[in-house]
């Protein structure tokens, strides 16, 4: 007889290509995962996956059977979302992951009431400045601040993000206030390292240039970024959703050049297999009426 749990083990091999990775995904250990495996090659008397020394791949039984299990799981969990919205109550395991910055200033008090409102919800969020592969590590959806350039899965907007140049008044009293992209190039700038120096691009005119200030430090988490601004090592290009506080008090003061910083998006992204997951549908809709757009923490004056 086949299982569903079996069924999911594969399938869930199928997606991320080791055991490993379907365990993690799955919140169980490498020998559930290899057990299931087993047990439904058994019932299918079909060999469905390819075991080498470093990989695993699908044999053609495999492949025919995974075009199946993916109907079978997305419709055992359109069910289960339909059954669950129904009753007005969402369930269940859900696991993102979000960067450290936003995650931790915005992202975390978006969930708290959005757990408030579904107690059935068992939410895990790991917050992580790489870019995390949502389909091979297993997660159930990802924010991210940026592009999202993987057509596995489904990209959905929550809202727009300005980005402004920011420095402390200290520096700008030691090493000038730069009035032009010419200007800017002669000073110190505090890199996002995951983007590089290329990420510093403006909007002149029709087209986009990049600016590239001398490097006083490459980083790759928002927060140390801002913090080292407001230290005084340099002017950092930085999202507004960071900002609030240091231009509040004063520690930080936008730099104006004439040309715009090119924005960002902020996005959430989810398997296709999830397309109908009720809690993703809510979560995706929770976040947007949280965020706005434009964004709440435009708020907040940007005048230097």
């Amino acid at each position: 007889m086949l299982k569903l749990e079996s069924i999911e083990a594969f399938a869930s091999i199928a997606e991320t290509g080791s055991i490993t990775s379907a365990a993690r995904r799955l919140s169980i250990s490498k020998s559930v995962v290899s057990e299931r495996l087993s047990e439904l090659e058994r019932v299918l008397s079909a060999k469905l996956v390819r075991r080498t020394t470093h990989t695993l791949a699908l044999t053609d039984d495999g492949n025919t059977f995974y075009e199946r299990a993916k109907r079978i799981l997305r419709d055992v969990d359109t069910a289960a979302s339909e059954l669950a919205e129904r009753h007005g109550t969402l369930i269940g395991p859900l696991r993102i992951s979000a960067p450290v910055s936003f995650g931790s200033l915005h992202l975390g008090p978006a969930l708290f009431g959005f757990l408030a409102k579904n107690p059935g919800i068992e939410l895990t969020l790991e917050l992580d400045d790489r870019f995390v592969d949502v389909m091979g590590e297993g997660y159930d959806a990802i924010v991210r601040h940026g592009p999202v350039a993987d057509d596995r899965i489904i990209v959905k907007r929550l809202s727009a993000s300005r980005r402004v140049l920011a420095a402390s008044a200290d520096y700008l009293k030691r090493s000038g206030k730069p009035a032009s992209l010419p200007e800017l190039e002669q000073h110190r700038g505090i890199i996002y390292a995951n983007r590089g120096a290329a990420d510093w691009r403006f909007r002149v005119g029709r087209k986009f240039v990049i600016a590239r200030p001398k490097v006083a430090l490459r980083v790759n988490n928002g927060m140390l970024m801002r913090d080292a601004a407001v230290a005084g090592l340099g002017i950092a290009l930085l999202p507004t959703f960071l900002l609030e506080t240091p231009l509040k008090s004063r520690t930080l003061k936008v730099v104006d050049i004439g040309a715009e910083a090119e924005g960002a998006m902020i996005f959430i992204a989810y398997p296709e297999h999830l397309r109908s997951s009720g809690k993703i549908r809510a979560l995706t809709a929770w976040l947007q009426n949280f965020f706005g757009d434009p964004a709440y923490w435009d708020a907040v004056s940007l005048r230097s």
